[in-house]
């Protein structure tokens, strides 16, 4: 499994932590290309840019999941769920965390790298990310409900599909200032050529 780290600017400085979290609770291949807490602010990367970032790893293939954020993890939620083959879920605490994986069967995690985030902060965030990848995702939970959130999910897949326009046409179509700022990003745009599977072009 490849995990892509995308932070944004206001969470950068949780950079370090969630890759220290991740290391700890998950022998996945784990790449870090968001913002770092040694970019410069002016870089800004917001969440609207870290979401679209998001939905480009995962719909290339080049990410199997991603783990991104943002003060509240609110916005890079709203953010990443506007694109097609995102299932994106706020996790607050492990038990989120574990319901999410079993129930929704996600492909991202948005976390809240400022609201909240105290005293132990790195504690929870590394038994977030052990309770995410514990069991295999998609289960479901409780036993007997099983079938029936599967089910679910399929058909959930079928209105993301439904609902989206295809990548080459959102990209037609959405701010060139965006597409720079994101283009403009080094670690994402390497880790894009070595490992996308289906090439979106962004140029």
């Amino acid at each position: 499994m490849r995990i892509a780290v995308i932070n944004e600017v206001s969470a950068r400085d949780k950079n370090k932590l969630i890759l220290e979290a991740l290391a700890t609770a998950t022998d996945a291949e784990v790449f870090n290309i968001g913002m770092c807490d040694t970019d410069a602010p002016e870089l800004g990367l917001t969440y609207i840019h870290t979401g679209f970032m998001a939905a480009l790893a995962l719909a290339s293939g080049a990410a199997d999941f991603v783990v991104g954020g943002c003060g509240t993890g609110q916005g890079f939620l709203i953010s990443a769920m506007q694109y097609p083959g995102v299932y994106c879920g706020l996790l607050s605490d492990p038990l989120d965390a574990w319901l999410f994986s079993q129930i929704n069967g996600g492909n991202c995690a948005a976390l809240a790298l400022n609201k909240g985030f105290g005293w132990a902060g790195d504690i929870n965030l590394k038994y977030i990310f052990e309770k995410l990848f514990s069991d295999e995702s998609g289960q479901g939970y409780p036993i007997h409900r099983r079938e029936s959130q599967k089910e679910s999910r399929r058909l959930l897949a079928g209105v993301n599909r439904a609902a989206h326009k295809e990548f080459p046409d959102i990209i037609n179509h959405i701010d060139k200032s965006m597409l720079s700022a994101v283009t403009a990003h080094k670690s994402f745009m390497e880790f894009m050529d070595q490992y996308a599977k289906t090439k979106i072009i962004l140029r």
